[in-house]
């Protein structure tokens, strides 16, 4: 058995920007993107696949608020687990078709969170549809929503982001990888429970950083490698100037000084080099971050943004 790999897949791996978001556009897209995942795994990888899930529970969002007088909506957290059943299906039917020989399994994942965290006293993950003033104000009087207005565009909801502690099906998840599975685990970040003082564990309305989970989820299982695919080929400093300049190997030191001068934006690149940073650093091998068609070429050392120890 070869280096065992999470790779956490980017929302272009599922659906890109201005497409319509059927099942088949997804399905399109999911089959395009096992393709390369597939020759990984022929050439000695072993995977861990995890993915992001922001367009697809903001339309399961949407679809909640369109028919909430019919049916009544659902908790953010089984919306959540709706994507990660659908999307892991999608992904866990590819891979089959791809790879018939092979055992590929979904887990739906849960990911335990701390109650206490600060990001509860401060919501900042935008979700859902956009509302206007009057009923942004009607949903903080009937269900304590914390709204915002939103780039003159309208209101929305914010929800916590806060910190992934660990996978709660972690010993399963290595229990397959140990019969060689492929798995999917911790989508859309995972669902994120709390756990109380008799130990039974509950869903929250937040949303985690697939990234962060990523990397939680990378750590529980012993991963070699975090490779983090996206819609860039690799990290840059100075992002969209003239000056604007590539890294394609860092130190950890080097990664965080960059980080700190504020290069990596928050809502962009600043989650997959901080889950990059905490992967290294809990012991991983290294952290790779790249674009999805050089997924091949980043394992082997020539393409994307490299981070070692």
């Amino acid at each position: 058995m070869n280096k065992r790999v999470v790779v956490a897949l980017g929302g272009n791996a599922i659906l890109q920007p201005k497409q319509a978001g059927t099942a088949e556009v997804q399905f399109k897209n999911v089959i395009n993107t096992c393709i390369q995942l597939a020759d990984l795994i022929k050439v000695g990888y072993q995977l861990v696949i995890t993915h992001g899930n922001g367009p697809q529970v903001g339309n399961i969002l949407l679809q909640n608020e369109e028919a909430k007088d019919k049916i009544p909506p659902m908790p953010l957290d089984v919306c959540g687990s709706q994507t990660q059943g659908f999307i892991g299906y999608m992904i866990q039917q590819s891979m089959q078709n791809l790879l018939p020989q092979r055992h590929v399994g979904t887990i739906l994942t849960q990911v335990l969170v701390d109650s206490g965290d600060s990001a509860f006293q401060n919501p900042t993950k935008p979700i859902g549809p956009f509302y206007t003033q009057q009923q942004a104000k009607e949903l903080i009087a009937q269900k304590g929503y914390t709204m915002v207005e939103d780039s003159g565009r309208g209101w929305r909801r914010v929800v916590p982001s806060p910190n992934p502690i660990s996978i709660v099906e972690k010993d399963l998840i290595q229990a397959l990888l140990d019969k060689d599975a492929i798995v999917i685990a911790a989508g859309g970040g995972g669902i994120p429970v709390v756990k109380d003082s008799q130990g039974q564990l509950s869903g929250i309305e937040a949303v985690i950083d697939k990234d962060l989970a990523g990397a939680r989820l990378a750590g529980d299982v012993g991963a070699d490698i975090l490779l983090i695919l996206t819609d860039v080929e690799a990290v840059a400093t100075n992002w969209g100037k003239p000056d604007q300049k590539f890294l394609h190997h860092l130190s950890l030191e080097e990664a965080k000084e960059y980080a700190a001068q504020g290069q990596f934006k928050a809502g962009s690149m600043g989650p997959k080099v901080e889950a990059a940073l905490r992967f290294v650093e809990q012991g991983g091998e290294k952290a790779i971050i790249v674009s999805l068609n050089k997924a091949a070429a980043a394992l082997q050392g020539t393409a994307g943004t490299i981070i070692l120890k």
